[in-house]
C-alpha cells in the first residue's frame, strides 16, 4: 500500500518544519494554500502561528469549508499550538471558532509572552514508554473537554496539552520542534486505515455538532 499523502497548511507560521518531519518518516507531504491543493488529500496538518492571522487566512482563500469536508469524510487532521486553537469549538475569550472541529475550551496564551516558553517531557502512554519532549511557545492549554474526547498528555500540574476526539488530534505544544516523530506517525497510522477501503473504523465521519453532555476533566 503507498505511504499516505499529508497536506500541510502553509499560509504561515511554522510549516516547514511539519514538512520535513513528514519527510523523515517517509510520507509524501503538500502544502496547502488553496482549496484545490486539499483534493486527494489523507490528512491535514494545522501548524503553529498565530491563530487570529490563520482565521483570517482560511477565510480569505476559502479552506474553511474544504477542511470540514475533508474531516467529515474521516481524514484525520493534526494540530499544533495554533493549530489546536483553530481546531477547538470553544475559545475561552468567546470568540467564534474557526474549524469546530474537536469538543474542547482552549484558553489562549496561558504560559504567558514568548519570554515565557519552555520545554518539558511528557509521559503520552498511547506513544509507548519513553517520554516525549515537548516544546511550548506561547502555548495554549486546554480548560474543559467534552465526553467523546480522549486525554493524550498532561503536565505535572494536570493541566491537559493534547487529545485525540476520533480523527481529530491536536497538541498544545510543537512535536515538530523537538525532533519528535511519533505524533506524525500516529496521524500517518490514521490516514492510512482512512485511504484503506477495507478498513471502516477508520472512515466513520466526524460529527460537526455540538456533543451534549461536554463535561470537565
Amino acid at each position: 500500500m503507498a505511504p499516505p499523502r499529508f497536506g500541510v497548511l502553509a499560509l504561515q507560521g511554522a510549516f516547514i518544519e511539519h514538512i520535513r518531519t513528514l519527510q523523515a518518516i517517509g510520507v509524501e507531504s503538500v502544502e496547502v494554500r488553496l482549496p484545490e491543493h486539499l483534493e486527494g488529500l489523507d490528512g491535514l496538518i494545522l501548524p503553529g502561528g498565530e491563530s487570529t492571522t490563520m482565521r483570517r487566512l482560511i477565510e480569505r482563500w476559502g479552506l474553511r469549508e474544504p477542511i470540514l469536508d475533508l474531516a467529515r469524510r474521516g481524514a484525520p487532521i493534526f494540530g499544533t499550538c495554533a493549530g489546536m486553537i483553530a481546531l477547538a469549538r470553544h475559545l475561552d475569550d468567546g470568540e467564534e471558532p474557526i474549524l469546530p472541529l474537536l469538543d474542547v475550551t482552549v484558553e489562549r496564551n496561558a504560559f504567558g509572552r514568548q519570554l515565557d516558553s519552555f520545554e518539558t517531557d511528557l509521559v503520552v502512554p498511547v506513544l509507548g514508554d519513553t517520554p516525549v519532549h515537548a516544546v511550548f511557545i506561547r502555548a495554549p492549554v486546554i480548560a474543559r473537554t467534552g465526553p467523546g474526547v480522549d486525554i493524550l498528555a498532561r503536565l505535572p500540574d494536570r493541566r491537559i496539552v493534547a487529545v485525540r476526539e476520533r480523527n481529530i488530534v491536536a497538541t498544545a505544544f510543537h512535536p515538530e520542534l523537538a525532533g519528535e516523530t511519533r505524533f506524525h506517525r500516529l496521524v500517518a497510522t490514521m490516514a492510512s486505515a482512512h485511504a484503506d477501503p477495507g478498513e471502516g473504523a477508520g472512515r466513520r465521519p466526524h460529527p460537526l455538532r455540538r456533543s451534549e453532555g461536554s463535561e470537565q476533566r
